[in-house]
């Protein structure tokens, strides 16, 4: 085909409806998408999985009744629609472009901003993100050959990383996880417990930490502590062993306080990392700050609000991050500042296999899963290719 043409279809993994992974149907006659005007169309290389996709999947974000099978609709309205292309942090080359583009971004390598960004009352801001939305949720994304986005939002990359390594350096995790700091306003020199550090949020904030100059402790398993030291976390605790939680972190700072948490477990476990950060009021210079972007240890919390407000501890609930945020990411990953942190690549046939063994994690598992066209396997996945 030439750069303009593109096949009449493709083939693409589709999401038809809440449930487990039968949901997920592949289809090899999908209508290949055409750019619209301010898009491009990417021939999609790898795309890297996120927790996310699974909790769309299995409709596990409710905002009222706990027990509600839904997908978020911040804006209002529900923008997860039956079927739906999953998949957010998509890296390819451009093979198509619309109007108002210009034709030499036709071949460019980039990585997606993967939020939908919504028209806001008194026009776009570049520093807010209310109504957070992404592609492979509210729009198709990447478990495809093919997608449309915005071309302001297809980043071009041009560095030595290879397309599935690029993929996990994705924004849904270092977006987030950047957030997550910015939130709270974390500076240099502060210490930062890490809760979750072995998935993609997590190792993006344990480096994230350090390119920002703050001190990250993780929180994970002994088997991952080696790998996790050697992305810069100055100490990781074992979760298992959570009983005089408080204590090993005081002997692990020389008796200082946790300035802020970044909180991607929840559940009965908030409470103990709040326990962290207030065990000594009089040797913290700032009020003591959780940010949450995840509730994977449970979705409700009980906790003492008069320990909330004695303690003053601020708390930042995290979505997604802004357009100034996403562009100071991708200048980090040019510069070769960040660095991916990539188990393993899947065939885009197989997304149930990868499915199953990202909700299954052995005790090797460590960073992001990307997902690989069948037509592109060989060259950006077979290298990647789980070894058992």
């Amino acid at each position: 085909m030439t750069a303009q043409t593109l096949p009449d279809t493709m083939h693409a993994m589709l999401l038809t409806g809440h449930g487990g992974v039968d949901k997920l149907v592949y289809h090899e006659d999908v209508k290949t998408p055409v750019p619209g005007p301010g898009e491009v169309v990417v021939r999609v290389t790898a795309t890297a999985k996120n927790n996310t996709d699974r909790k769309a999947r299995e409709g596990l974000y409710p905002t009222r009744e706990a027990d509600d099978v839904t997908s978020f609709a911040i804006g209002g309205t529900p923008t997860l629609t039956f079927p739906r292309i999953q998949g957010a942090d998509i890296v390819g080359r451009v093979a198509a472009v619309g109007d108002g583009v210009d034709a030499s971004r036709i071949a460019d390598r980039g990585l997606l901003d993967f939020n939908i960004y919504a028209e806001m009352r008194g026009g776009p801001r570049r520093d807010i993100n209310l109504t957070p939305d992404y592609y492979g949720h509210g729009a198709d994304g990447g478990y495809a050959e093919y997608v449309a986005v915005p071309a302001d939002q297809f980043h071009t990359i041009d560095n030595n990383l290879s397309d599935a390594e690029l993929a996990s350096l994705g924004m849904c995790s270092y977006q987030t996880g950047y957030h997550m700091l910015t939130a709270a306003n974390v500076a240099a020199g502060e210490r930062v417990l890490v809760t979750g550090a072995s998935g993609g949020v997590g190792t993006a904030l344990i480096q994230l930490c350090r390119v920002m100059g703050a001190i990250p402790y993780a929180l994970s398993t002994p088997d991952k502590a080696d790998a996790l030291r050697a992305l810069g976390a100055e100490a990781v605790f074992d979760r298992a062993d959570m009983d005089d939680f408080t204590d090993t972190v005081r002997q692990a700072t020389d008796g200082e306080p946790i300035d802020a948490v970044m909180d991607l477990v929840g559940g009965e476990m908030t409470h103990r990392f709040i326990d962290t950060m207030i065990f000594d009021m009089t040797r913290r210079t700032t009020y003591p700050r959780l940010s949450i972007a995840g509730a994977s240890g449970g979705n409700v919390s009980e906790v003492l609000w008069t320990r909330i407000y004695l303690y003053q501890v601020q708390i930042f609930g995290v979505s997604h991050g802004t357009r100034d945020e996403a562009e100071q990411l991708m200048r980090w990953i040019r510069g070769g500042e960040l660095q991916p942190v990539l188990h393993a690549a899947f065939k885009l046939s197989e997304l149930h296999k990868a499915e199953r063994y990202f909700v299954d994690r052995s005790s090797n598992y460590l960073g992001k899963i990307v997902i690989v066209p069948d037509s592109q396997w060989a060259e950006h996945g077979e290298p990647y290719a789980l070894t058992e």
